[in-house]
Formats: C-alpha cells, sequence, structure tokens
C-alpha cells in the first residue's frame, strides 16, 4: 500500500507544490484556533512536510520537483513589502537617521555575533559565510552564500530558523527589553528576522509593519556589501 502511494505521488508533478500549500494552510488554522505563538505556520508546516515524506518514503529531490515552483514567489513576495512603507514614507523621512543608524547597528551585530560565535566553537571560513546572511531574506542570503563559498543549504535552515524566532519570540524580547516605539520596533525585527518577522510586525502595526519591510531591503542591501568585506576575516 505505501509503495503504491509512493509511485502515485511520485509521478505527480506538482506534488510537492500541494503538500507544502495545504500543509501551511493548516498552519494558519491551528494558529488562529490556538493563538499559540509556538505553533508558527511555517513551522507547522515544516513539521507535517518532513513527517509526510518521511510516512510515504519519498525523498527531497522529488518533492521538491513540485515545491520548486514556490521559490519563485519569493523575490515577488519580498518587493509587495514594499507597499506598507510607501504609505508611511512620511516617518522615513522624519526619522532618517535614526532609521540608518538602527539598520547599520543590526548588521554590524549580526556579522560580529556570528564572527565571535565561529571563533568559540572553531568552525573554519565556509561555516562562517553559511551563517552570515541569517538575518536577512532567504532571495538575498542564497545568492550571498553561494558567492562567498557557503554551504547554501545550511544557510536556508538558518534564515528560516532565524525568521522563526523572531516571529515567535520579537514581541516579547521587545516589551522586555523597554522598547515601545513602533519604528524601533519595526527595525529590531525587520533587521534580525527578515521576511518571517516582517510578518509579525505586520500583526503589530502598520508603522511597525513598514519599517520592518525597509530594514528587509537594506540590511540584505548592506550585508551584500559587509559579506565580501568581512568573509576573509576567517
Amino acid at each position: 500500500m505505501r509503495d503504491s502511494i509512493r509511485e502515485i505521488l511520485e509521478q505527480s508533478q506538482y506534488f510537492g507544490l500541494f503538500l507544502s500549500l495545504a500543509a501551511f494552510l493548516f498552519g494558519c488554522w491551528l494558529k488562529d484556533k490556538t493563538k499559540l505563538a509556538i505553533l508558527n505556520p511555517l513551522l507547522v508546516a515544516t513539521a507535517l512536510v518532513i513527517g509526510c515524506l518521511a510516512g510515504v518514503g519519498i525523498d527531497y529531490d522529488t518533492y521538491n520537483k513540485g515545491a520548486s515552483y514556490l521559490s519563485w514567489l519569493l523575490t515577488p513576495a519580498t518587493v509587495c513589502l514594499a507597499i506598507p512603507l510607501y504609505k508611511q514614507l512620511h516617518l522615513l523621512k522624519k526619522h532618517g537617521a535614526a532609521v540608518a543608524a538602527g539598520i547599520t547597528s543590526g548588521v554590524v551585530t549580526s556579522a560580529m555575533s556570528i564572527f565571535l560565535l565561529c571563533k568559540l566553537l572553531g568552525m573554519d571560513h565556509t561555516y562562517y559565510v553559511t551563517f552570515l546572511p541569517k538575518s536577512i531574506t532567504t532571495a538575498i542570503g542564497m545568492g550571498i552564500s553561494e558567492e562567498a563559498g557557503g554551504l547554501v543549504t545550511l544557510t536556508v535552515i538558518s534564515i528560516v530558523l532565524t525568521g522563526l524566532l523572531g516571529n515567535m519570540a520579537g514581541e516579547v524580547v521587545l516589551k522586555l527589553a523597554g522598547i515601545r516605539h513602533p519604528v524601533a520596533k519595526g527595525l529590531a525585527i525587520g533587521t534580525s528576522s527578515h521576511a518571517v518577522g516582517t510578518a509579525k510586525a505586520l500583526e503589530m502595526g502598520e508603522i511597525e509593519g513598514a519599517m520592518s519591510s525597509l530594514s528587509i531591503a537594506v540590511a540584505g542591501i548592506m550585508t551584500v556589501i559587509v559579506v565580501p568585506i568581512v568573509a576573509g576575516f576567517i
């Protein structure tokens, strides 16, 4: 029975696509019902997809034949985040210096923390450049990791985990740190946890979402510039 199901699914070109969408929609439903931060739709969908593939015995390459269509939407989805930013353009002009300082400090802190941890754990250059793009969106991070000689698959995992952590714990951390200004909240979340964190910022408010959207683009560009410079340090 299991072999028959596997053969049918392997012949379906869009199996991975439909499985991913169904798992994510179920994750969204579960999050709405329970209101638990830990039940992030992306985390739930990932667990369901892994469980399904392992249960039926389908390898990743077969799954990815259909799921890869979703990757085409990464860049347009990131670009669409410019809409809330455009609506709050007056805030960008008003807080321009603070925005620049906040994003810059976030990018530098991320690069330095990865550098120190790699030194502390004895990791070589490959792992250093692999983890450097962890706080930027996948669409940019994959290219940076590949060009710098990193492990792209591991880069994607680190980016997803960083985003999930920011989405689930970002608001709590901001409260503990006493950060209340919506512009500061958005900059902190967007710079540290890219698009997945921005989803949470949009739930917090339109200003938070706009500033977080801005941070994704600017932090991505700055990381593209920073990685070639700091990659030679380890």
